[in-house]
């Protein structure tokens, strides 16, 4: 056997090229370090952008333009004739915006009697200032002829232009705010009387044709039915689904065959599920349109591949040696997966369903073809009657012609964002808290 010769003029020659090559490798992984990081900034920079952008336009939706001023419950206007003993309806009928109109007058010094100056108050005050006013008279009689502080809700083209949202430096004809109206509005604010105040009714009140009035209370409540009955069903048949294909189902073609269906079902759009809620459960089945019902079994069907997805990969991850120690202390296979690998595989099995239900939450395309775009004013008291969902409300108001509903969509836009992050947050939480390394 030959011993090998060492070479020193050919190793010396050899340096070079592995310092060459050392040089490319460390040279292509710092540019791909580069790339990553870029990639990163790009993403989180659009994301920066949209956000600041939603808020931008939003956040004012949570405020909104007042008058506070004395309206004079005037019997001349109520019930001149002196009827309402006789015929209550003349409480209900009468002209209440004229109240408030007056009211507003005397503030900026225009005289009642004066119908030129009044036609300029003419959409300065919201049209439910009529429901306001009447629902007070008829809750207490004795306040016609009495003077007293009213706080109503200025128009949405008042209110936007208070606010900046319209250019008032632009031609008259171009806009939906006269100069007359911006003289008004300028006295009202500096007479203290029109501000801009917290907006509990944009998350309280129900559907409305004003902008002003329009609220998110319906939407919130029929989203809360909804992910209610996509949880209930949800999360048992999906995690029973997943323990027995894990555990106890029979490793063959037919079982090779469900496990490639559920990935596929993952993978469905969701306005197929729309179209399956449709034809069964409304068309066949004759459930309510419209209703929180219907909405959490479409969601429901939609989620339960994405459960089973996540269940099945945290009961994969217990280690085997849990379940050879139950079995060989005498426990059961059920008992093995009842007491010993469920447990372990909660915290994967929770953030799989938080995760879950965020993304129905966030889906409309199969809210809408089962009807859930009613205009609901009232709130539904139980699921199976009409409502909406939050992203079905985003959508219907994105749609409106009105300029002020462009601050409601976005503002219901920041409060979907605020949900999902919270659900998002939890699954991070529920997962740190539970979760074991082995």
């Amino acid at each position: 056997m030959t011993d090998a010769v060492f070479n020193p003029a050919a190793s010396s020659a050899a340096a070079p090229l592995r310092d060459i090559g050392i040089k490319r490798r460390r040279a292509a992984e710092k540019r791909f370090r580069a790339y990553g990081v870029a990639a990163i900034i790009i993403g989180l920079s659009f994301l920066v952008l949209l956000l600041v952008s939603i808020t931008s336009k939003g956040y004012t939706a949570f405020f909104q333009t007042k008058i506070t001023v004395p309206v004079e419950f005037s019997e001349k206007i109520i019930d001149p004739t002196n009827k309402r003993a006789t015929d209550p309806k003349v409480l209900i009928t009468a002209n209440y915006p004229n109240l408030a109109r007056d009211a507003v007058a005397k503030v900026v010094g225009i005289d009642p009697k004066d119908r030129p100056a009044i036609a300029r108050l003419k959409g300065f005050v919201s049209d439910g200032v009529r429901a306001q006013l009447r629902d007070m008279v008829l809750a207490n009689p004795d306040i016609i002829g009495k003077t007293v502080p009213v706080t109503f809700l200025a128009s949405a083209n008042i209110d936007s232009a208070y606010k900046g949202q319209i250019d008032l430096t632009s031609a008259e004809a171009n806009r939906k705010v006269s100069d007359s109206q911006v003289e008004i509005m300028n006295k009202l604010s500096e007479a203290g009387v029109l501000r801009e105040h917290f907006n509990p009714a944009f998350f309280i009140s129900g559907a409305s044709s004003r902008p002003e009035a329009a609220g998110l209370g319906v939407a919130i409540l029929g989203s809360i039915y909804t992910m209610l009955i996509v949880l209930a069903l949800a999360l048992p048949i999906g995690v029973c689904a997943s323990i027995y294909l894990e555990e106890f189902a029979p490793k063959n073609r037919w079982t090779d065959l469900i496990e490639v269906n559920i990935n596929n079902l993952a993978a469905v759009p969701s306005i197929v599920y729309g179209l399956l809620g449709l034809s069964i459960f409304i068309n066949f089945m004759g459930m309510p349109r419209s209703a929180s019902i219907v909405g959490g079994f479409v969601l429901a069907l939609m989620t339960l591949p994405t459960i089973i997805i996540a269940t099945r990969a945290a009961l994969k991850a217990v280690p085997p040696s849990i379940r050879a120690a139950a079995l060989g202390l005498g426990a059961s296979k059920m008992q093995t997966v009842s007491h010993h690998v469920l447990p372990l595989a909660m915290p994967g099995i929770l953030t799989g369903t938080i995760i879950g239900l965020a993304n129905a939450l966030g889906e409309t395309a199969p809210l809408l073809l089962i009807g859930m775009v009613a205009f609901v004013v009232d709130y539904p008291t139980t699921p199976f009657e009409p409502a909406t969902a939050l992203p079905v409300q985003i959508y219907m108001w994105a749609n409106e012609a009105e300029r002020a509903f462009v601050e409601r969509t976005s503002g219901a836009i920041i409060v979907l964002l605020i949900f999902l992050i919270i659900m998002n947050f939890a699954a991070i939480l529920l997962r740190r808290r539970f979760e074991r390394r082995w």
